[in-house]
């Protein structure tokens, strides 16, 4: 159908309304994914339309629109570039604290990215907090007030990274082979690990290593230049 015009009719439904306090009293059924109440274009060309602005912008994107036998002024593309919005991001830190709700009976906890308020959480249990840590694993860290309730968080709940996965899958392999009565050398020889690891991951509680590689940060190159950035 190149250079030549196309006239669709499609058929629908005109519904009407029997109540009297109704304003509208007729209703015409809209074409799901090809037409919008109020709309002067189908959403197909209106999507079509929003691309080529976002592309060429206004007058750019009118001058192809009239190659291609399109009806489209610059200020009607640059309008429709309004509705378009870019997702939210979810922060990548978190600052957290407890907050009374009613002082002295009910606290909650409070999610906070920089001074912003990101979520309320309707108690302030350390199960509740891990829950909604589980669920924001794309946060990169977390503050926590010295809240004594938050405090007692396990930390083998907290969203997991990659050196907390490894110490948690050494800490279940060496504990594996001291069930099954393997010595603190060959446990080192088959992990390729030192004994006095071995004997760490044996003898400490698993939330305290976690603690540990949580608090280990590899040096950057920019370590040594920190105290010049911040100031």
């Amino acid at each position: 159908m190149t250079g030549k015009k196309l006239l669709v009719r499609p058929r629908v439904r005109r519904l009407l309304c029997d109540r009297p306090t109704c304003r509208r009293r007729t209703f015409v059924e809209q074409v799901s994914g090809l037409s919008k109440r109020y709309r002067r274009s189908s959403l197909g060309l209106k999507g079509w339309l929003r691309q080529v602005g976002v592309e060429l912008g206004g007058r750019a994107g009118e001058r192809l629109c009239r190659r291609m036998h399109l009806v489209a002024a610059r200020t009607r593309m640059l309008e429709l570039l309004g509705p378009a919005t870019a997702p939210e991001r979810s922060p990548r830190a978190l600052g957290v604290d407890e907050f009374a709700f009613r002082k002295g009976r009910t606290y909650g906890t409070l999610l906070v990215k920089a001074d912003r308020a990101v979520d309320v959480l309707p108690d302030r249990t350390s199960e509740t907090f891990a829950a909604c840590l589980r669920e924001r694993a794309d946060e990169e860290t977390a503050g926590i007030s010295e809240a004594p309730t938050l405090m007692q968080l396990p930390l083998h709940q907290l969203p997991r990274t990659q050196i907390l996965e490894r110490t948690c899958q050494r800490h279940a392999d060496v504990h594996k082979l001291v069930a099954a009565g393997w010595t603190i050398s060959a446990i080192a020889r088959r992990l390729n690990l030192d004994r006095k690891t071995v004997r760490r991951f044996r003898d400490t509680d698993l939330d305290q290593l976690l603690a540990s590689a949580h608090e280990r940060r590899p040096a950057g190159v920019l370590e040594p230049f920190k105290p010049y950035l911040n100031t």
